[in-house]
């Protein structure tokens, strides 16, 4: 067989059986879906150092970096194995046979399937052997352009249709049925001083559409509320299972929470804020009799996802939301439920499509990062950061300078800045909206025209000042002053 036929062998039957895998999962569960499934394990086995990596390099587009790299490497495989079997399809199929063991054990892996989303790789593997083989047959035939043509657009058809019946789960009909949320206790408004937008910073609540996202779901679980449960049990003396419909009729508050991401650098993104409507966390643990002896509150989502929070606070703290902002959570953002817990990083408390509540001790159970390094209890630290200028910016005349600071729960006294490593000059503050919600600051300085480095530094209402120094320790949760080099004109 020609090189190029060869090649082409490789590829296309490469491409039918992650095409027949992605069909089948559509029906057993799309995270059954072999190219998921061996993202999702890898996503699992990355060491801490590597994440942190990926998350400070690529953001937001880490999975789908992750997602083309494995693309790249597959089809390497596929073209290897169809050039190495350019005299017998048997090294193809070997190859073919050995990625299915791989699938399979992926799949097995996973917590968010049943049983039979093996099915899903060992349909991949069949499709791939048989795929193989058949073309490779084919492959000295005059028409055996034509037998690749119709194999790869089958290959793509099913792709495509594995894709389109794995997303019918009708999520966003099921968030319209829900219907307008109204808390029995709202928060307090927002004043009209609570952000300084014009001057550069967000606006204090962040829209759904603009509110960070970080999760270890390479696809965003599909759940419709009226088939949605949550489980609460463990060291409790009532075990319970709620609906979304029995969290609805309870007493549903409103809070107006930041959250912020541990993985956040220095002057990162990956903090916003939103009103969140649901039920308080304590309320539905106090119903259920927590026991004497627990510590943790252990949170699972649909996607397999656990964290654990510190029990004695979120029974006074947090919330399990079922809206954001006047109405039910986005998809993306853990609809049907999620937990909201001010004061603490998202992944020792943010489950999103959270569906059980395990009461028990931190000794039994530890959360997705902890054996993976990551500190087990995670206070988030007084933080700032220089929203206005930008790097490298340039400015007219008076300078104005303005950012964001959080200290959830403590709450922001003061921010200060310097210019040059001159002195500390204490800024303006916005309203002090709540201690669980960002402060909003800003200073005008005349400044001699030229290049300009600024830093800032908060202090919380306990009379903690941020560190100066970037430290070490998992998680470090953005330690460090911010710093914005900029031009006036």
């Amino acid at each position: 067989m020609k090189p190029a036929k060869a090649a082409l062998t490789g590829l296309v039957a490469l491409v039918a059986a992650l095409a027949a895998g992605h069909l089948v999962a559509a029906f057993v569960g799309l995270s059954a879906s072999p190219y998921l499934a061996v993202g999702n394990a890898a996503i699992d086995l990355t060491p801490s150092w590597l994440k942190d990596f990926a998350v400070e390099t690529f953001g937001t587009a880490d999975k789908l970096v992750l997602l083309s790299g494995m693309a790249v490497v597959l089809v390497a495989i596929g073209v290897g194995a169809g050039l190495a079997s350019r005299n017998s399809a048997a090294p193809g199929s070997l190859v073919a046979v050995l990625l299915g063991f791989v699938g399979v054990a992926a799949v097995a892996t996973r917590p968010d399937v049943g049983a039979l989303a093996v099915l899903a790789p060992v349909a991949s593997t069949a499709a791939g052997v048989y795929v193989f083989r058949y073309l490779h047959r084919e492959a000295e035939e005059s028409d055996s352009r034509r037998s690749f043509l119709i194999t790869a657009g089958l290959a793509v058809t099913a792709g495509v249709a594995g894709q389109v019946f794995g997303s019918r789960t009708d999520v966003e009909g099921s968030r319209q049925a829900v219907g307008p949320l109204t808390p029995k206790t709202k928060a307090p408004e927002i004043p009209f001083n609570a952000d300084f937008a014009k001057d550069g910073t967000p606006s204090f609540i962040t829209s759904g559409e603009d509110f960070y996202r970080i999760d270890t779901a390479l696809s965003v679980p599909r759940i419709r509320a009226e088939e949605w449960a949550l489980r609460v049990h463990g060291m409790v003396e009532r075990p319970t299972v709620l609906t979304f419909d029995e969290i609805r009729n309870m007493d549903l508050v409103e809070e107006t929470v930041t959250l912020t991401c541990v993985s956040n650098e220095v002057g990162g993104p990956y903090i916003s804020t939103g009103n969140f409507i649901g039920v308080k966390i304590g309320d539905v643990l106090r119903q259920a009799g927590v026991k004497q002896g627990a510590d943790q509150l252990f949170s699972t989502s649909d996607d397999g996802f656990t964290a654990g929070s510190p029990l004695d606070y979120v029974l006074e703290n947090g919330l399990i939301a079922i809206g954001m902002n006047g109405e039910p959570l986005p998809a993306e953002h853990g609809f049907p439920a999620r937990l909201v817990v001010p004061g603490l990083y998202g992944y020792v408390s943010a489950t999103k499509w959270v569906t059980d509540l395990n009461v028990t001790t931190f000794e039994k159970d530890q959360g997705y990062w902890i054996p993976r390094g990551w500190a087990t209890r995670a206070p988030i630290k007084t933080s700032s950061r220089i929203d206005r200028p930008k790097r490298q910016g340039r400015v007219q005349g008076k300078a104005v300078i303005a950012g964001t600071a959080w200290a959830q729960p403590r709450g922001v006294a003061k921010v200060e800045v310097r210019i040059d490593g001159g002195v500390w000059r204490e800024t303006e503050l916005a309203a002090d909206v709540s201690d669980t919600t960002w402060r909003m600051w800003k200073i005008e300085m005349e400044l001699s025209k030229g290049s300009h480095t600024v830093e800032c530094r908060a202090t919380d209402k306990s009379g903690q000042t941020q560190d100066q120094a970037r430290l070490d320790p998992v998680p470090d949760g953005a330690t460090g002053w911010h710093s914005v080099t900029f031009s006036v004109d």
